[in-house]
């Protein structure tokens, strides 16, 4: 797991896009190609990399779900499919490691950066996104997160160009308003207890692709002590 600190000094490397050019030497980390299409996909609605590519996603939940578990679900797709993803958090707290890798995630090929604010990580995303490198980024912003506009239409815009999917993680309720009319799909995630573990369920709100309404459900055991 590779991990990349910005902060006020290096703003100014993060706006020339050296970067962007250093994660690209990393290893597993290669450039993609084919643009994401327009179409609405025949096969039914799932949550894979695949459904999200070429749009920019809000995943929404509360202080107590499984949101993290869905996104690394996510992360895991990507992966088992040949896609690099990269994890930008403006959280002082991060994932834990462990629980990660036992979900399955290769930890070694996963580029985390972590900054200080839900800005710079649209802007670190703008950087990532520019390299043609990922299949998949991340951005965890937890609350009273604000991605300006015009920011927002470049990540669309290089999502769409490199057939690449952007997941911001953002912890709110189901009638706070999303991100912004960009949103292409926005999910919000619930976790119920069963036997022997839990279980997380995605409901899709907004979805310009398809339309809102599917739902999306898995059952995992979660780490030690959670049940």
């Amino acid at each position: 797991m590779a991990i990349v600190a910005l902060d006020h000094e290096n703003t100014s490397t993060l706006d020339r896009g050296n970067l962007a050019v250093d994660l690209a030497a990393l290893p597993g980390v290669w450039r993609l190609g084919n643009p994401a299409s327009a179409e609405a996909p025949s096969a039914p609605p799932s949550w894979t990399r695949d459904e999200l590519a070429g749009r920019l996603c809000e995943l929404a939940a509360g202080p107590d779900t499984a949101a993290l578990t869905a996104a690394f679900a996510l992360v895991l797709d990507a992966q088992v499919t040949g896609s690099p993803v990269a994890w930008v958090t403006a959280r002082a707290a991060i994932f834990n490691p462990p629980d990660v890798a036992a979900s399955g995630v290769d930890l070694a090929s996963l580029v985390v950066v972590r900054t200080d604010s839900a800005r710079r990580a649209g802007r670190a995303a703008d950087v990532l996104l520019r390299s043609g490198a990922f299949g998949l980024v991340v951005l965890e912003l937890g609350t009273s997160a604000v991605l300006p506009t015009p920011l927002q239409g470049r990540l669309v815009q290089l999502a769409r160009k490199h057939d690449a999917a952007v997941l911001c993680l953002t912890q709110k309720t189901a009638a706070e308003p999303s991100l912004g009319s960009l949103v292409s799909l926005r999910a919000q995630a619930r976790r119920q207890r069963v036997p022997g573990g839990f279980r997380c369920e995605l409901e899709i709100d907004k979805d310009k692709r398809r339309g809102p309404g599917w739902r999306w459900r898995e059952r995992f055991r979660g780490p030690d002590g959670l049940h």
